[in-house]
This record gives C-alpha cells, structure tokens and sequence, in this order.
C-alpha cells in the first residue's frame, strides 16, 4: 500500500471501546529512523512484519505520504534490532462508527496511560461518526504522533500535559 493518508487523531474519554471493538491485535514497532517529519518504522503486529516510510504531514496535520510493505516476521525481527532506542508498545482496537472504522490504540511501558483514537479518511473535508468515546481531537499535535513518543514518552510528560490528555 501506498499513496496519500488522510487522518484524524482523538483523546479517547473511557474505555468504552473495548466493549465495541471487532477485533484487536498486539503492536511493537520501532524506528530505524525519525526526524523532519519523516519516518521509516517496523512494525509488528501479532504474527506479521510491515515496513513503512511516512512523509512530513502537511501544515494542518491531517495528510502525509504513506508507503507500507508486508516483510517476514524474520526481516522484522532483524531489523527490530537497527532501530532508534524506545519502542511503541500499545494493542490497537478497531471500532467501527457509521462508514468509518476507528483505530483506538491503547499504550503500555512508558506510555501507559495514554490512548489515541484515528479515523482515517479519503478526504480532509469528509465527514463521519464519533462515537461516544471519543475526546479532544489532537490532529496535528506532534507530541501525539508514535515516532515522537518513542523519544519523548508519556511517563515524562509533567502532570499538567497528562491531565490535558485526558
């Protein structure tokens, strides 16, 4: 896959979303590079490998480039080991809402506490359903954006930015 992704971010209010979710999955992923709004990660999830090259994000947060290719579980694996320090650990649960399918990530390890909700979208101006769970949009707010929470993780964030996130 690859090609232009459109999204949006949201604080999520309760936990709401693990009684609607259809399925969730384990994610670890790390990054072999980050910086200038560019990133190549890997990503496992459950049982597979993805490699994936993000460009910056326009001005308003809510579209960037996007290139991800499926790799073995061993080519995850080995390059696992090249990236950056910190890891991105979080279990990733899909909510559908009306059209739209969201991607509520629940983070764990220096993260914990943290979760984000994205619905990704075909256009910036498209509409779509918030369910109930979901807060403050944070579209466009880097501090929420994995690549950089890897280097700046929850846990070190003061009282007053975790109490604005939630």
């Amino acid at each position: 896959m690859s090609g232009l992704e459109i999204e949006r971010k949201f604080l999520v209010r309760n936990d709401d979303y693990k009684r609607q979710a259809f399925e969730s999955s384990r994610i670890c992923q790390g990054y072999i590079c980050s910086g200038h709004g560019r990133t190549v990660r890997v990503r496992i999830r459950d049982d597979r490998g993805y490699l994936t090259i993000k460009g910056p994000s326009d001005a308003a947060g809510l579209s960037r480039y996007e290139f991800e290719k499926e790799i073995t579980m061993d080519e995850a694996q080995q390059l696992m080991k090249l990236c950056e320090p910190g890891a991105i650990d979080k279990t990733r649960y899909l909510v559908k809402s009306g059209a739209h399918t969201f991607e509520v990530d629940e983070f764990y390890g220096e993260n914990a506490g943290l979760v984000i909700a994205e619905v990704e979208l075909r256009s910036e101006e498209e509409s779509f359903e918030k369910p109930a769970f979901i807060g403050r949009e944070v579209t466009g707010d880097r501090r929420f954006y994995n690549a950089h929470l890897v280097k700046h993780p929850f846990c070190a964030w003061s009282d007053q930015e975790k109490s604005e996130s939630r």
